[in-house]
C-alpha cells in the first residue's frame, strides 16, 4: 500500500484520467504510479519507466529521478566567513530511485545522490558537495482494514517532512537533501494520519558510499494531523519531537543536550483567506542548565481571485526565544529546519529573532509565478547572537546591545516551462542592521543571485 500523505506534503492523491498527471512530489517515495496499469493512460515519453510491470498488476517497479544545476552569487562574504566571491560558483545535484512495489503489503525504496560543486572560493559548503552515496533505503510493510484505515512500518535510511517543514524538512534547496537512518510506524484512520519514529540524521562526506549516521544524535517523536471539521477550512497538526545531541554548541557554551519539543499547526484556506499558525514550547537540560525556549510562526494570506494575476497579499511573523542568560538555557532549536528558511540566501536562522515579511505573489501566467517580499528582522534577546540556517553561531553577542539585525528584500520567479522543467530565477538584498555592523566592522551589505534549472521524471 502506499504510505499516508502527511498534510502540505505533497499534493492530493488522486486517480489519474485522460491527459491528467499526477504531480511530482516532495517526498517521492510518496508518489503513485500504478494507473499505469491502464496502458490507455500512457501519454508521456517517459511512462515506460514509471510504471514495469513484474507480475501481474500490484508487483511493479517505477523509476524515477532529479537533475538540477544551480548557479549562486554572493557578491560580499557573509559575516566575514568567506572570501567575496565575483564569479559565483556552480552546484549540480542528480538523484535516481526505484521504487518496488511487491504486492499489496511490502515495498522497497533506494536512491542515490551526486552532488557537485565548481568554482567556489573557498570551496564547498558542508551542504555543497556528495560525490556518490546511498541517500535512501528503505522497506515497508503494511496492512488495511475498512479502506479508511492503514497501518504501515517503515524501516531504514529515507527522508522526514512534515508540516511546514519548520523543524523537520529533507532540506530541499542546498546541493544536499536530509535523510535518516528511522524506523517509522506511519498510520492513518479515517482522515486523521499519525506518524512516530526514532531515528539518527545522516552525515554528508565528500566521497563515495561513505555517508553515515551521526551517532551523536538521535531524534524521535510523533506527529498528529487531520481536519476540524467544526471550523470551516481548518486543519491542525499535533506533535511531540525529541533530539538528544552531544556537544550542542550556543552562545553560552557547549554541552550535551537533550530537548523536548511539544508543537501545534493550524492551518487551512475559507474563501480567499488561507492561514498557517505554528506554535513550539521546548524544555529540557543543557549539561548542568534546564532548557526553557518557545517559538510562535504565522503566515496569512489573501487573494484576489477575480483580478488579473490572483494576487495574493502576504505576512509572515516570526518570533523565536533567544537565551537571556541565568540557569535556563532560552535558545530556540529549530531542530532539522527548511535550508531557505527565510529566503534563498539562507543567511539566518529561526534562533533568537523577531522577524516581519510582508509580500506578494502574482501569476503571471499559468506556469509562471512572481513572489516579492521583504524581511525585516531583530533579536528577540538582547544577551544571544545571531544563527544560520544549520544551528551555527553566525554573529555572538559581544558589545553591541542594538536589537536590528537586517533587511533583506527579495525576489522570486518561477517557471514550470514543462511537466519534467522548471527554472527559477532568485535575488535577495542583504542590508545589516547596527547589530551586525558593529559586532562584524568589515562586514559589507550585498546581494545574492541564483539562477535554478530542474528536470525531474
Amino acid at each position: 500500500m502506499r504510505a499516508p500523505c502527511l498534510s502540505l506534503l505533497m499534493m492530493t492523491c488522486t486517480s489519474m484520467s485522460g491527459a491528467e498527471r499526477p504531480a511530482f512530489q516532495t517526498l517521492r517515495y510518496n508518489e503513485d504510479w500504478s494507473f499505469l496499469h491502464d496502458s490507455s493512460r500512457r501519454a508521456d515519453w517517459l511512462d515506460p519507466v514509471k510504471f514495469i510491470p513484474l507480475d501481474g498488476t500490484n508487483v511493479y517497479v517505477s523509476l524515477g529521478g532529479e537533475a538540477r544545476l544551480k548557479y549562486e552569487r554572493y557578491d560580499e562574504p557573509v559575516f566575514n566567513q568567506q572570501p567575496a566571491d565575483n564569479d559565483g560558483f556552480l552546484l549540480q545535484r542528480y538523484l535516481l530511485h526505484a521504487d518496488a512495489q511487491l504486492g499489496s503489503h511490502f515495498r522497497a525504496f533506494g536512491q542515490v545522490q551526486s552532488s557537485l560543486e565548481d568554482f567556489r572560493n573557498g570551496g564547498p559548503r558542508p551542504t555543497d558537495r556528495d560525490d556518490f552515496d546511498l541517500h535512501q533505503a528503505f522497506f515497508d510493510a503494511s496492512t488495511t482494514w475498512h479502506d479508511e484505515n492503514a497501518v504501515t512500518l517503515r524501516a531504514g535510511r529515507q527522508e522526514l517532512a512534515y508540516g511546514s517543514q519548520r523543524l523537520i524538512s529533507v532540506r530541499d534547496s542546498p546541493n544536499n537533501r536530509l535523510a535518516f537512518d528511522a524506523v517509522r510506524v506511519l498510520t492513518r484512520l479515517g482522515e486523521w494520519r499519525a506518524d512516530v519514529w526514532a531515528g539518527q540524521p545522516i552525515e554528508i562526506d565528500t566521497g563515495i558510499f561513505d555517508d553515515q549516521r551521526i551517532q551523536e544524535t538521535t531524534f524521535w517523536g510523533g506527529y498528529i494531523t487531520g481536519p476540524i471539521h467544526f471550523v470551516p477550512g481548518l486543519n491542525a497538526d499535533f506533535y511531540y519531537l525529541g533530539l538528544s545531541r552531544e556537544n550542542a554548541k550556543f552562545a553560552r557554551g557547549t554541552a550535551d543536550e537533550l530537548r523536548h519539543s511539544l508543537g501545534t499547526r493550524l492551518f487551512g484556506k475559507y474563501g480567499e483567506l488561507d492561514w498557517n499558525f505554528e506554535f513550539v514550547g521546548q524544555f529540557g537540560s543543557f549539561g548542568d542548565d534546564d532548557i526553557l525556549a518557545w517559538t510562535a510562526a504565522s503566515d496569512t494570506g489573501w487573494t484576489v481571485a477575480n483580478a488579473p494575476a490572483r494576487p495574493r497579499a502576504f505576512l509572515r511573523a516570526d518570533i523565536a526565544s533567544g537565551d537571556h542568560g541565568g540557569s535556563n538555557l532560552g535558545t530556540f532549536n529549530p531542530l532539522f529546519p527548511r535550508g531557505a528558511y527565510f529566503n534563498e540566501a539562507s543567511l539566518i536562522g529561526p534562533q533568537n529573532l523577531m522577524d516581519l515579511q510582508p509580500g506578494v505573489e502574482l501569476a503571471l501566467a499559468k506556469t509562471v509565478k512572481l513572489t516579492a517580499s521583504c524581511n525585516f528582522v531583530w533579536r528577540e534577546s538582547l544577551d544571544d547572537g545571531v544563527y544560520g540556517v544549520a544551528l551555527n553561531l553566525q554573529v555572538p553577542p559581544g558589545s553591541s546591545r542594538d536589537r536590528y539585525v537586517g533587511t533583506f528584500p527579495n525576489v522570486s520567479l518561477a517557471w514550470q516551462a514543462g511537466r519534467h522543467l522548471s527554472l527559477a530565477l532568485n535575488y535577495v538584498a542583504y542590508l545589516f542592521g547596527d547589530f551586525v555592523m558593529e559586532s562584524l566592522p568589515n562586514q559589507r551589505n550585498g546581494n545574492y543571485v541564483s539562477t535554478v534549472a530542474t528536470f525531474r521524471f
